[in-house]
């Protein structure tokens, strides 16, 4: 079950004014593998153990994270960790939602193993979504999910999902299929995540033919993060949004890199997602 919270928080500035009229929107999407930090695939095999038990490094990289997704609007993270044995039962998400000023945020669980694991999506927001939906994605294992946030009301709202794919690719036909269903009838939307597949793969086709997503101007490399080579996390941007600039922070935080990207919304959508008439105390 996703839920927000609404923590007092400063009034959050409105997104940055550019000359061309419309409104710059920071984003940054991250794998963060719970906080445990790979550095070769043999760690894969030498280091399974801090995948269910808590290590010191881990609060060390959270204390980085927090620093890197202070300076963004909207992150989306996967493989967080919401309270458990390996995190120390810490909720990563409101530490980095405390530690960062971000007044909301929303999680989406997709596995949880008892008290040793509780792995989900998650939503850090500068400003409060009007709604919030936890959507299931198909597949033959469960675990799989979108996080779906709009902003406003109406046809210039802005539509946020953030998602995390399956491995295997008839898993991520369905599973995006799936997806254009659940973005169907919105005009500004933004989709970030771990898609584990290149923008260019077959199946991705579908999101560029039958959604308002573009393919992205650029598609850097972010896996693995210690010699990437495969660019599988991306932020996708409706042809309504205007991408500005695509970079990926080398920081050594997890077995990903993050992506980020700045947008230009048009002014219709920047008033009608971040006006402050459409604060709310709790939309989930």
């Amino acid at each position: 079950m996703a839920t927000v919270s609404a923590d007092p928080a400063p009034a959050p500035a409105p997104p940055r004014a550019t000359a061309g009229g419309g409104r710059e929107l920071r984003l940054l999407s991250f794998n963060i593998q719970a906080g445990a930090h790979f550095e070769r695939y043999h760690h894969y095999v030498t280091r399974p153990w801090r995948h269910v038990l808590p290590h010191g490094a881990r609060r060390r990289n959270l204390d980085r994270l927090a620093s890197l997704v202070a300076g963004y609007d909207i992150v989306a993270l996967q493989e967080a960790d919401a309270g458990s044995l390996r995190s120390g039962f810490q909720n990563q998400i409101e530490f980095l939602a405390d530690r960062a000023g971000f007044g909301w945020f929303s999680i989406q669980t997709n596995r949880r193993i008892g008290r040793i694991t509780h792995t989900c999506n998650a939503l850090l927001m500068r400003h409060p979504p009007s709604e919030v939906r936890d959507y299931a994605l198909p597949g033959t294992l469960p675990g799989r999910g979108a996080l779906w946030a709009r902003f406003g009301e109406g046809e210039n709202a802005l539509l946020v999902v953030v998602v995390h794919l399956s491995l295997g690719p008839r898993a991520r036909a369905r599973q995006i299929d799936f997806l254009c269903s659940i973005i169907d009838g919105h005009r500004n939307v933004v989709v970030m995540g771990d898609f584990n597949c290149p923008a260019t793969a077959p199946e991705m086709l579908r999101l560029y033919d039958d959604t308002p997503l573009a393919p992205p101007v650029a598609s850097p490399a972010t896996f693995p993060s210690w010699a990437p080579v495969r660019g599988i996390d991306h932020i996708l941007l409706s042809d309504s949004l205007e991408p500005l600039r695509c970079e990926v922070p080398n920081v050594g935080l997890s077995d990903h890199l993050p992506v980020a990207l700045t947008a230009r919304m048009p002014g219709d959508c920047a008033r009608v997602a971040f006006s402050p008439d459409s604060d709310t105390e709790n939309p989930a």
